[in-house]
């Protein structure tokens, strides 16, 4: 499982569900729960263009790049 988390298959998801998250967040839900959204949507869009796994780390793994 740690080769997925660290895989550049699931480092393009982040990058991607971190940008539907902002787009869903900003435009679609309104308030607080939209701000929330972007907010998540944001850390995962920052932490996939570093290329850093939050849940590897939690997991036993390095974090970072597998290759």
């Amino acid at each position: 499982m740690l080769e997925f988390l660290l895989s550049s298959t699931w480092r393009i998801a982040r990058i991607v569900i971190g940008i539907v998250l902002i787009v869903v967040g900003l435009l679609v839900v309104k308030g607080t729960a939209g701000i929330v959204l972007a907010v998540i949507g944001a850390v995962l869009l920052v932490l996939g263009l570093l290329n850093v796994c939050i849940l590897a780390k939690l997991l036993g793994g390095g974090g970072g790049s597998a290759e």
